[in-house]
C-alpha cells in the first residue's frame, strides 16, 4: 500500500504523522525504522497508528475496529488492488521480479485474497487468454530453443523432488530457480515460440513456488507466486499452464479458504481449456473439481466431476500431454475419489476409493510419499470412524512411515489432526501403544 503511494519509507512516516495529527491523537514519531518494524512483521503499530493509516488510504475506520491487525490491512489491499492488466507484458515482468527479489516476508501465513477480488483475478486472467498476445523480445541475451530444453527438465527434477522431500526442504531451491528464470526473463532476446515457452517456464516456477509456500503453511507468500503464474501463463499464451496453477490454487482455497471460491478457480479452468487440453490434462481437473465439491458439500456435483475423470482417463495417454501430468493416473483419481467420499461423510465409500487406488497400482510409498501419507490418514479416519480400530492403527503406522523422508508442514498437521481423534480411543491398546510410540 506505501508502494502505492510511491513513497520511501522515510517519506511515508511523514505522511503518516501529518494524518496522525489531523486526527487529534499527537505527534506520531516519523521514523524510517518504525515503518520497517511493522512491514517486516517485528512490530505492530499502535491503534491510533494503525487509524491513521487507515485515514491515509481511505480505509473505513470500521474495517480497522472489527478486524484485527494485520488482518485489516490484507482486507483493505484486496479490496481496494487496482489489479493491473494480465495482459500487460510490463506489468508481469514487474511482478516477476518483485517475487524474485524476495518482497515483503510472509511471516503472517494467512490467506490475503478475498472472494471478490479471487473473482477479479480469474476474469482478468480468462480476458488475457483469450486475446492470446505475443511476448515481445525486450533484452539482448539470446534465448534458444535449446536452452529452454534444460530449463523445462530442471523443472521436472523440480517437481520429482517435492513429491519425495517436501515442501520446507524444497522452497529454497524452488525460489533460487523461479529467480534465475526470472533473471532471463528481464535479459531475453528471443523468437515468438522461444518467448513463451520462456514465459510458460516462467508461469510454471511461479506454480512450484506457490505450491511449497502452502504445503509448508505459509498462505499469503503463496498467493502471490500463483497470482505471478497466472500472469505469465497469459503473457506466454498458454492457458494451460494456466489452469494447471489455478488446479493447485483450488487445493490451497478448499483447505485454509472457502471451498467456494475452489471450485470457482476450477471451473473457471475447465471452462477455458475445454477445447485446447488433452483428455488426461481434462481428467486432472475433474479430479480436482470432484473434490472441491466435495469440501462445498456438493455431492451430486462430486460424483458427476469424477465420471467424468474417469471417462476421461480412459481414453488413454496422448502425445501432447504436458510433462507435468506425469502424476496423473488411475490411482490418484481413485485416491481423491475415496477422500471426498471421506469429505461427504461416507465412510465405506471412502474405503473403497482408496482400495481401487491401490488395486490401480498407486505408487504412493516409492514416488509420492508425502500424497500416500495423507491418504493413508484419511483411510484411518475412515476405519476409526467405522469402528475398525486395528485397521485404523495398522494404516496409520504406514502413513508414519511413508512421512519418515518428508518435511510438509500439510502432511504433518493432517497426522496430528489423525492422532486427536485416536486419542479420544488411547483406552483402546492397540490405539494407546500406536500413541506412545509416536509421541
Amino acid at each position: 500500500m506505501r508502494n502505492e503511494l510511491g513513497v520511501s519509507m522515510a517519506e511515508y512516516a511523514c505522511l503518516l504523522d501529518a494524518k496522525h495529527r489531523s486526527l487529534g491523537f499527537g505527534a506520531l514519531a516519523h521514523q524510517r525504522q518504525k515503518i520497517y518494524r511493522w512491514e517486516s512483521g517485528r512490530a505492530s503499530p499502535e491503534p491510533s497508528a494503525q487509524m491513521a493509516i487507515a485515514e491515509l488510504h481511505g480505509v473505513p475506520a470500521a474495517l480497522v475496529k472489527t478486524v484485527k491487525w494485520p488482518d485489516w490491512l490484507a482486507a483493505a489491499l484486496s479490496r481496494t488492488n487496482r489489479t493491473p492488466s494480465f495482459g500487460d507484458q510490463t506489468v508481469t515482468v514487474e511482478v516477476l521480479t518483485d517475487l524474485a527479489g524476495g518482497g515483503p516476508v510472509d511471516r503472517r501465513k494467512f490467506l490475503i485474497m478475498s472472494s471478490a477480488a479471487l473473482g477479479v483475478s480469474i476474469a482478468g486472467w480468462q480476458d488475457a487468454v483469450a486475446a492470446m498476445t505475443s511476448p515481445v523480445s525486450t533484452g539482448c541475451r539470446q534465448i534458444t530453443p535449446h536452452m529452454m530444453d534444460h530449463l523445462e527438465v530442471r523443472l521436472d527434477h523440480l517437481r520429482h523432488l517435492d513429491d519425495a522431500l517436501g515442501s520446507a526442504q524444497l522452497r529454497g531451491l524452488a525460489m533460487a530457480e523461479f529467480a534465475f528464470i526470472v533473471g532471463l526473463v528481464q535479459e531475453a532476446r528471443f523468437d515468438e515460440r522461444t518467448g513463451r515457452r520462456l514465459y510458460s517456464a516462467a508461469a510454471e516456477a511461479a506454480r512450484c513456488c506457490a505450491w511449497v509456500h502452502f504445503d509448508d503453511g505459509y498462505h499469503a507468500q503463496a498467493e502471490r507466486y500463483f497470482d505471478a503464474s497466472l500472469r505469465a501463463s497469459a503473457t506466454a499464451g498458454d492457458p494451460l499452464v494456466g489452469a494447471y496453477a489455478l488446479s493447485f490454487r483450488a487445493i490451497q482455497h478448499y483447505t485454509a479458504g472457502d471451498p467456494r471460491d475452489a471450485v470457482a478457480l476450477v471451473e473457471a479452468a475447465r471452462a477455458q481449456t475445454k477445447r485446447k487440453a488433452t483428455p488426461r490434462f481434462r481428467a486432472m481437473l475433474a479430479a480436482r473439481a470432484a473434490r472441491s465439491y466435495s469440501k462445498a458439500g456438493d455431492r451430486r456435483a462430486c460424483a458427476r466431476a469424477l465420471d467424468d475423470a474417469r471417462d476421461l482417463l480412459d481414453v488413454g495417454p496422448h502425445d501432447d500431454d504436458p510433462s507435468y501430468l506425469y502424476w496423473v493416473d488411475r490411482g490418484e483419481v481413485e485416491m481423491i475419489a475415496g477422500s471426498s467420499a471421506l469429505e461427504l461423510g461416507d465412510h465405506r465409500e471412502a474405503l473403497r476409493g482408496f482400495d481401487a487406488a491401490i488395486d490401480a497400482n498407486y505408487a504412493g510409498d516409492e514416488q509420492y510419499p508425502r500424497t500416500h501419507a495423507i491418504y493413508l490418514a484419511r483411510a484411518a479416519d475412515a476405519h476409526l470412524a467405522l469402528g475398525d480400530f486395528d485397521q485404523a492403527v495398522t494404516v496409520a503406522e504406514h502413513a508414519v512411515r511413508c512421512l519418515g523422508g518428508v518435511d510438509s508442514a500439510r502432511s504433518t498437521a493432517t497426522m496430528d489432526d489423525l492422532r486427536g481423534k485416536l486419542t479420544e480411543h488411547r483406552h483402546v491398546r492397540v490405539v494407546g501403544e500406536f500413541l506412545e510410540l509416536t509421541a
